[in-house]
């Protein structure tokens, strides 16, 4: 699939890359804005460079544009993502680009690094209950569904997740989540606000090997190629168009 395929197929769309550490990354005021400023020679327009409340550190984009880059550095994880991108070998060179920084600049090396995601995810404007939504949407026949049988129920707190191991080590793993912004204290509320969304995360997370050093960008590659993957075959057509399709159908209604 395109870029312009997810596209159409939500409001909103994210690739994301995180380095997860075991030790804490540097925090000192040189090695920080070194770091950054290296993002910024390659992507000059990235000129956004803020501190926030969680004392990480953010450089990115205009977001009013609605398509914007965006490099994050935690305690303990290292973050790069597109929102909306155009093309998708973009936002890869970007994320290779911090990984290729990554051990010369913040000091993290095979041995720290605990695990690596690469994270595809969606956003799908809906004003209204998105609790409904996602269980018209997913449920369908299951167990879980026998509940909105009963009389005058309806959903008020839905937010499924699942994570499988993708290999026999269980180092390969992926996780699927789908997130209302409808709080459960607010069953009658009938308009959200704008900038609330359904929420869908397809994330590819891989472990070290306790027997080989790990290769970040290799992993990065076969991250990227598995993902894409499986949102062709399994995401967009078993939770991706269900959940357009329902929103759709609401809108008209």
């Amino acid at each position: 699939m395109t870029l312009n395929d997810y596209s159409l197929l939500c409001d909103d769309f994210y690739l994301d890359m995180h380095i997860h550490t075991e030790l804490d990354l540097p925090s000192d005021r040189d090695t920080i804005l070194a770091f950054f400023e290296r993002i910024q020679r390659q992507y000059p327009t990235m000129c956004n460079f803020c501190r926030r409340e969680n004392e990480s550190y953010c450089l990115e984009e205009d977001q009013e544009v609605g398509q914007y880059r965006w490099v994050t550095l935690d305690k303990d994880q290292i973050g790069s993502g597109v929102v909306n991108p155009g093309n998708i070998e973009d936002v890869y060179e970007q994320d290779q680009l911090v990984i290729e920084l990554a051990p010369y600049m913040l000091s993290v090396n095979h041995l720290d690094i605990d695990s690596l995601d690469v994270t595809f995810a969606m956003d799908f404007d809906y004003y209204g209950n998105h609790d409904e939504v996602i269980a018209e949407a997913l449920l369908g026949s299951t167990s879980f569904n026998c509940l909105l049988d009963l009389p005058q129920t309806k959903p008020i707190g839905l937010s499924p997740s699942m994570v499988v191991a993708l290999s026999e080590d269980c180092r390969t793993q992926a996780r699927i989540s789908v997130e209302s912004k409808t709080s459960v204290y607010e069953p009658g509320q009938q308009k959200l606000n704008s900038d609330d969304a359904i929420s869908l995360f397809f994330t590819i997370r891989q472990y070290p090997k306790s027997t080989e050093k790990f290769d970040a960008k290799k992993s990065f590659e076969v991250q990227c190629k598995l993902a894409q993957e499986l949102m062709a075959e399994k995401i967009i057509p078993n939770f991706v168009k269900p959940l357009a399709n329902v929103i759709a159908h609401k809108r008209l209604t």
